[in-house]
């Protein structure tokens, strides 16, 4: 069995595109943790993509936001114009499926998955500090998170928590087995917006009888996100970002 843990999409169609070809088809089942649309031009497509293929999803803060279900107030000015805009541009079908998907935590084939925290799921794992908590609800070894858009994460060893290896930019890849008696709390990374430095699309392959985890990079055609960001009329810096990986 292989696992394609995705996270953070934010409507970014070309770099969804490219982690698919990328990840080959090598993966028997697709889960997201969160953040199909909001900044990125095109939610209709990833709606509708992660409608039919994900096993799993759940609900990232934008999806909440653009739903309804949360108040804009929470959003800088350039997250709520995008947020806005993209409200105005799902189908009412495609606004009530992100209304109906689940809060984490959820439990899938031996993992679990949120997209914050497993106390909130607007709360930002950033540091081990702040990951030291979430072990406490920890029923299964390995858990996927999203929200930060940082691919990474943290690992607990006898209550000592420490980083897990992020890849480098002159990598595509970095494969890591499981060992007894640790925890896992891993970030793919985010598809559609990274904020690590490294513009590359992020994701993650979990081959749960193997106990390997392959967290991964690949390029996509940003200037092709950039000119829809344009024509669609959303803040230029959405565009900008996404070529500094910020």
């Amino acid at each position: 069995m292989r696992i394609l843990i995705l996270s953070d999409l934010h409507a970014n169609w070309p770099a969804l595109e490219a982690v698919l070809a990328d990840a080959e088809g090598k993966y028997d089942r697709i889960v997201c943790c969160g953040d199909l649309v909001g900044y990125n031009p095109d939610p209709a497509p990833v709606v509708e993509w992660v409608r039919a293929n994900c096993a799993v999803v759940i609900r990232g803060n934008h999806d909440k936001v653009v739903a309804g279900i949360d108040s804009l107030e929470w959003f800088n000015e350039v997250a709520q114009a995008a947020a806005r805009w993209t409200t105005a541009n799902l189908s009412q079908d495609e606004l009530e499926y992100l209304r109906q998907l689940p809060p984490g935590p959820v439990k899938f084939h031996e993992f679990q998955m949120w997209h914050g925290s497993p106390r909130d799921e607007d709360e930002y794992i950033t540091t081990a500090r702040d990951a030291g908590p979430c072990f406490e609800w920890f029923e299964l070894p390995v858990a996927f998170f999203g929200h930060t858009h940082l691919q990474g994460g943290f690992l607990s060893k006898y209550r000592r928590v420490g980083p897990i290896p992020t890849v480098e930019k002159k990598q595509r890849e970095l494969v890591f087995q499981l060992e007894p008696d640790t925890l896992y709390l891993v970030n793919p990374g985010s598809v559609g917006q990274p904020r690590d430095g490294d513009p590359r699309a992020a994701y993650a392959v979990y081959e749960p009888e193997q106990k390997i985890i392959r967290l991964r990079r690949t390029k996509y055609p940003i200037e092709k996100t950039m000119n829809a960001i344009r024509k669609a009329g959303l803040p230029e810096i959405l565009g900008q970002r996404l070529f500094a990986g910020i």
